[in-house]
């Protein structure tokens, strides 16, 4: 019995992925089962490796970068580096939907080339290979963005001669920054899941264990960073599409508000959908990394080239003040302390223990370093996420079945949205816009009504709450975008920073959860899920987020490395505080000053 031609034609494609793939870098032994081996990070993917490869791969965006543009390192070994690693993390996990190693190959020599004539740098990202999720146009490679329906057209129609050549305005941008392209990564079709998964390479499991989902729509992304085989990419964010897979897969992930990075010419679901934009944002193993990222691409001036990007350059004013407050803080003064709401409950999703416990292991970092902690108590998320479901039902799922309906192929279960057919009113839509205005601006007045508690005479300078309710999900198990819709509702800068990791042993299921729906979640299966959490903050806050995440992600990660450290109640100022030898008086800014 012949297959469907959706079918055939997916598994084809499938296969040319594969094919694409130098013979030298291909597997000669398919991997045990996932039962059988789960972790396929660190020590596994090295044996494959040469240590030069290693060497280079497991450096950050910003090392990398400091070697290639001073000559130290050649744009061609660092992108075949990656380019090999790459290779491997898509047979482990399958988080590539195109791979073009030789198109990258010939640019890295190019860029070589133009070091030695200039010796100078092409540009602020010279020779940093960079993945980009299967929605970015790149001249002469497909788009698929997961539908079969895609495959052998341009989103879906026709192909002419101009389409072919067609860019993204940031495939254009990270170009001239020195960048270099060399795959695109898997996306759910329809992109509206928190899982990865699409007709034709099937799922993309998570590489700390692979019996896992690695987390959605940038999945592909999430899984490649985790795997090093890839030091920074560039995801969307419509529901948590960039947060949601960072922290499944325990790297770094920014959400900034709309207009900040240029989405001119990429693909996507319900285009033309106004009332909560997707937005471009990067992925990295490090904070740093994108800062580095960030600042590079709004150097490029895009609003010159995307009407919908603002003028808004690089705040170079706001980092030094930011980092000013943490180096006060770090002194002791008394008029300096940072503040931070901490959300660890939103009234809708319970949290499962390894959350709860990352959660905790913020805030005694928080308390460890004497900043002050506000409970979290705003204007219903309920109210988030009824009108993040209503803009996503607003078309009565028309564009989703049309684009499955191209080639006939199953829509996955995972996916979100609605196939009512019912669309939304021109008026239903104003009203439902007039909504979000006014929940906007219930949570702007409830923010910066902080300013009364936080002793700083500042409201909170950001948000901690969780990324989702659990660690990586097993499939069909992503159940709620709560925790990073209301973010996307808000057009609030957001950030995934990594925490730590689920322990079976640590992470039991409480006997009086009244969440009962998940009372096999703490099965052994989970163990070693990476745990991620939110930093949140207002609405185009991307410097100041960001130099807070590099600050309080290497204090969070190094408290988890040394452990907790036991708090001391001190009579000088009637606080808490780490004790140093026993006495809580070494933290005190009242006694030390």
């Amino acid at each position: 019995m012949s297959l469907p031609s959706w079918q055939t034609l997916g598994q084809a494609k499938c296969q040319a992925i594969l094919n694409a793939i130098p013979e030298k870098w291909r597997l000669e032994h398919p991997l045990p089962p996932d039962e059988e081996l789960r972790d396929v990070t660190g020590d596994y993917i090295r044996q494959f490796l040469t240590q030069r490869e290693i060497e280079i791969t497991e450096k950050d965006a910003v090392d990398i970068v400091a070697q290639t543009s001073t000559g130290r390192w050649s744009a061609l070994e660092v992108t075949e580096a990656f380019c090999h690693r790459a290779a491997l993390a898509h047979q482990f996990v399958n988080c590539l939907h195109e791979v073009f190693f030789e198109s990258a190959i010939e640019a890295a020599k190019e860029q070589d080339a133009y070091f030695a004539t200039h010796n100078t740098p092409k540009g602020p990202l010279h020779g940093l290979p960079i993945s980009l999720k299967d929605q970015f146009h790149i001249k002469d490679v497909e788009t698929t963005m997961g539908y079969v329906g895609w495959i052998n057209t341009f989103e879906g129609k026709p192909i002419d001669p101009n389409t072919t050549k067609k860019e993204s305005e940031l495939v254009r941008e990270l170009r001239a920054l020195g960048a270099i392209l060399y795959c695109k990564t898997s996306v759910p079709a329809t992109l509206m899941a928190g899982e990865t998964v699409n007709n034709i390479i099937g799922y993309t499991w998570n590489p700390k264990n692979r019996l896992l989902s690695s987390g959605g729509s940038s999945g592909g992304e999430g899984a490649l960073i985790a795997l090093r085989g890839s030091p920074a990419g560039f995801g969307t964010d419509i529901g948590g599409s960039v947060r949601i897979p960072a922290g499944f897969n325990g790297i770094y992930g920014l959400r900034p508000s709309a207009g900040r990075i240029p989405y001119q010419g990429a693909a996507n679901s319900l285009d033309g959908q106004g009332c909560i934009l997707s937005v471009v944002g990067p992925m990295a193993a490090t904070a740093r990394s994108l800062t580095l990222l960030v600042k590079a691409v709004l150097g490029m001036q895009p609003w010159t080239r995307d009407p919908l990007a603002l003028e808004l350059p690089w705040r170079e004013e706001v980092v030094e003040q930011t980092r000013g407050l943490i180096e006060r803080a770090r002194s002791g003064s008394s008029d300096s302390v940072l503040a931070f709401g901490l959300m660890k409950y939103d009234g809708i999703d319970r949290v499962h223990p390894p959350i709860a416990r990352g959660m905790r292991i913020v805030e005694q970092t928080l308390q460890r370093l004497g900043h002050k902690i506000i409970e979290w108590k705003p204007p219903s998320h309920r109210t988030a996420v009824e009108i993040f479901a209503k803009v996503f039902d607003m078309d009565g799922g028309a564009d989703a079945k049309h684009h499955f309906g191209l080639s006939g192929e199953p829509r996955p279960e995972q996916i979100i949205g609605s196939q009512s057919g019912i669309q939304m009113t021109a008026s239903e839509i104003a009203a439902l816009n007039v909504a979000k205005r006014e929940y906007q601006k219930q949570y702007l007045d409830y923010w910066q009504s902080t300013a009364e508690l936080t002793g700083t005479g500042r409201p909170v300078d950001g948000l901690f709450c969780p990324l989702a309710a659990h660690a990586a999900v097993f499939p069909y198990e992503y159940k709620s975008v709560a925790y990073t819709a209301f973010v996307n509702v808000l057009d609030y800068t957001s950030l995934a920073i990594p925490v730590t990791f689920a322990d079976q042993n640590v992470d039991v299921d409480p006997a009086d959860s009244s969440d009962r729906r998940h009372l096999d979640y703490y099965a052994e299966i989970y163990d070693g899920a990476p745990v991620g959490v939110q930093l949140v903050g207002r609405r185009l806050q991307e410097e100041k987020m960001l130099t807070l995440a590099e600050y309080l992600g290497d204090e969070i990660a190094r408290d988890v490395k040394e452990g907790p450290r036991e708090l001391g109640f001190c009579v000088y100022c009637y606080g808490y505080h780490v004790t140093v030898e026993g006495d809580a008086r070494a933290k005190c800014r009242a006694y030390k000053t």
